[in-house]
């Protein structure tokens, strides 16, 4: 790790500038004074591929965020898994290249990662000091991730794996669930028995009956506060390795659907079985690991260094990704 402070002074390079989160970043990073340079595909300052112009914008740079991966969003095909795969472990290489070859490396790289790299946990919080790893697709994934963040030698570049939960705000996850809510269709999801393939079990993609009648843990994040988690990173050089990015208040399925429909003024939503969310997840080419899997995450790191969040409590949260103002 380098003891140098942070400085403002160069540009903020993003990666991935065109997902959710580069979205609320770049307008706001630009808005405190500071200059951002995109990557991404398309629509972007610099393309992924073009490695001497990632070189050129890394060296010098202040802060680089790697934000780049196919969402997950997605059947978990044979084709969808290596693409998944490829866009973390590519793009996340062509940075800590960039890094490698700098005169002037940044002093803070902050990469994401997930939340999801921890166990289904149903028995206790996982922390950065004393989580268990899981196993399945996704676990690899984010292993892996964590492991191209490391794989080079970087002695003056500080780095950061941003372990995020679900990350709420305005769009995201909750514009669907908005739209279901509003149908009648906001209720807990509950797991329950549902076969899975062999093929399904080899892959790690095919998920397991668990916590049953939405008793699964819902750890959450508001998109505000991943910014300023950022900001709190580069101000602390103390910070390193993972740290967790959840709110300290974790929900659980069923408590967060009440909350979706109380805020949106929906009196009820029935209960999701299993069966009818493995089909939904078939007609809309999702997999239902993204809403089962019990995610029981405490930002551990972040409150010993003193970190206060903005949006600590999901009610407030949601309201604010809702523009709903709370009862006078």
């Amino acid at each position: 790790m380098t003891d140098a402070t942070p400085s403002p002074d160069g540009p903020v390079v993003i990666g991935g500038s065109t997902g959710f989160m580069g979205q609320y970043l770049i307008p706001r990073l630009r808005a405190a004074g500071r200059e951002v340079i995109t990557i991404s595909r398309s629509g972007a300052d610099i393309a992924w591929g073009d490695q001497h112009a990632i070189d050129r914008a890394v060296d010098g740079s202040s802060l680089v965020i790697g934000l780049a991966g196919k969402s997950v969003n997605c059947r978990y095909t044979p084709d969808n898994r290596a693409a998944i795969f490829r866009s973390r472990l590519d793009t996340t290489s062509s940075l800590s290249s960039a890094i490698a070859k700098a005169h002037t490396p940044p002093p803070l790289w902050v990469n994401s990662s997930t939340a999801t790299i921890y166990r289904h946990a149903e028995d206790r919080p996982m922390t950065e000091s004393s989580g268990d790893l899981g196993t399945g697709f996704s676990v690899e994934v984010a292993k892996a991730w964590e492991r191209a963040l490391s794989a080079d030698d970087l002695p003056r570049t500080r780095r950061v794996a941003l372990r995020s939960a679900i990350v709420l705000g305005h769009g995201g996850v909750l514009g669907p669930l908005k739209n279901l809510a509003r149908l009648g269709l906001g209720g807990a999801q509950h797991d329950g028995p549902w076969p899975v393939s062999r093929a399904r079990r080899a892959a790690g993609t095919g998920h397991l009956p668990g916590a049953r009648r939405g008793a699964q843990r819902f750890s959450w994040v508001h998109v505000e506060d991943v910014a300023r988690i950022i900001d709190f990173l580069e101000a602390t050089p103390s910070l390193e390795g993972p740290v967790n990015a959840a709110s300290p208040n974790p929900s659980d399925n069923a408590e967060f659907m009440a909350t979706v429909r109380r805020v949106l003024g929906v009196g009820f939503g029935p209960p999701m079985p299993r069966w009818m969310l493995e089909l939904g997840a078939i007609g809309i080419r999702t997999e239902t690991e993204l809403i089962l899997k019990s995610r029981w995450v405490i930002p551990e790191k972040l409150t010993l260094a003193g970190f206060e969040f903005a949006y600590p409590k999901l009610e407030d949260a949601i309201r604010e990704s809702f523009d709903v103002a709370a009862a006078a």
